[in-house]
């Protein structure tokens, strides 16, 4: 079988898939992406890149959507060099609402087209009302043209994905028979407990909360998180508290050039504990594994938007997690089950399930053990992508 990726930010949601296929000697992978760096083994890679700039005096609804045009350019020269060359894709799995898979039907009429969809954007609701930020009408009608390009892939594909139901019900109620819910999974043999993890420095360390995230913003809880931790600060002399991630905004409004959300916190909160709150970056994989299996307490806090992958390792891990009351995290957390719901907005109110954790072992370990069983259970990638390869197949 010939298969064709594509994903603007290479390898995306299709690593695993892409080295699946490519471990089969009877079938040929081609991953085309915009992603200059990377490789995967036995997949051929192929970048590709917009002819020009979007243009920028054109109407600004139409930015995002000239920019998808022009990928979807891209890539339907790309795919037209590989005819030539011999490479017929049987199937095509694209990530949705970027833009290469817009024209792919058109120079591939024969191919299995799979589009993985992520988000259905609203003006108004969902995550942008959660976070009290009452977009102007102008905003909503540029939010609500930025489907275009997802709503042109659905209407081609001949099969849909999206991990979790909270994503597949943004779409319009009668769109979403067309959806495949299957989570992308995680790795539960590499993301696994292990008792013996330490974290260099921090070997004495009594109580380690953890915190992770791509970025340090206000649509994962930065801000409240920090302000839970200054009240934690305060009551347990021996706590420390590291978060991993990037000083930078990820999802929602970006701030001015040299602002960043850790700058703002830290200067609200002066009473931070900077010698018990460590900073560390995005971590290399290995690294990052053990700030989660050396957690006491792991917070992970979203308003209703995509799920982040961080949550799905901390289960494997079994951490004892403290997780936002949200759509996206409900889906995934029972209360005192596999883990403690809290309210979003609530600094205090995360801090005290923080301490519940804390201060009750064998709560934590409770909590842990059906984490770790949800991610086995639910989502091991193991079991999951047996079941995304059956998607990919030609019927």
């Amino acid at each position: 079988m010939r298969v064709l990726f594509l994903h603007n930010a290479f390898p995306g949601q299709f690593g695993p898939m892409a080295m699946a296929m490519a471990a089969d000697p009877a079938n040929q992978v081609v991953f085309a992406t915009a992603q200059e760096g990377g490789s995967l083994p036995g997949v051929r890679k192929l970048v590709y890149g917009g002819a020009r700039p979007v243009t920028a005096s054109i109407h600004p609804y139409l930015r995002w959507m000239e920019g998808a045009v022009l990928t979807g350019q891209a890539v339907y020269r790309l795919c037209h060099q590989l005819k030539q060359e011999g490479f017929v894709p049987d199937v095509v799995c694209a990530h949705s609402g970027w833009g290469p898979a817009l024209y792919i039907k058109e120079v591939l009429p024969d191919c299995r087209l799979v589009g993985y969809f992520e988000w259905f954007y609203h003006g108004a609701g969902a995550d942008t009302a959660f976070v009290g930020h009452q977009l102007s009408p102008d905003d909503r009608c540029r939010v609500a043209t930025r489907n275009a390009a997802l709503l042109m892939d659905l209407a081609q594909c001949d099969a849909a994905l999206t991990p979790t139901r909270f994503q597949r019900d943004q779409f319009p109620e009668r769109l979403r028979p067309l959806f495949t819910v299957l989570h992308d999974g995680v790795d539960t043999d590499y993301y696994r407990p292990d008792p013996a993890a330490r974290l260099p420095g921090l070997d004495g360390a009594a109580e380690i909360v953890t915190y992770a995230t791509r970025g340090m913003e206000p649509y994962r809880g930065f801000p409240q998180f920090m302000h839970a931790v200054a009240l934690l600060q305060r009551r347990r002399p021996g706590l420390h508290v590291v978060v991993a991630g990037d000083d930078s905004v990820h999802y929602g409004e970006r701030l001015p050039e040299g602002d960043s959300w850790k700058r703002r916190m830290l200067a609200e909160l002066p009473e931070l504990d900077l010698d018990r709150l460590h900073f560390v970056g995005t971590l290399p994989a290995e690294q990052y594994r053990t700030l989660l299996q050396a957690s006491s307490a792991h917070v992970y806090l979203t308003v209703p938007f995509v799920l982040s992958w961080s949550l799905m390792d901390a289960l494997a891990c079994g951490c004892a997690i403290v997780g936002s009351d949200t759509a996206p995290v409900r889906e995934v957390i029972e209360d005192n089950v596999n883990g403690l719901l809290v309210g979003f907005h609530s600094a205090p109110a995360i801090a005290e399930r923080v301490e519940a954790v804390l201060d009750d072992r064998a709560l934590a370990a409770r909590l842990g053990k059906a984490a770790r069983e949800t991610a086995q259970t639910h989502y091991a990638r193991a079991c999951l992508l047996p079941r995304q390869l059956e998607v990919l197949a030609p019927r």
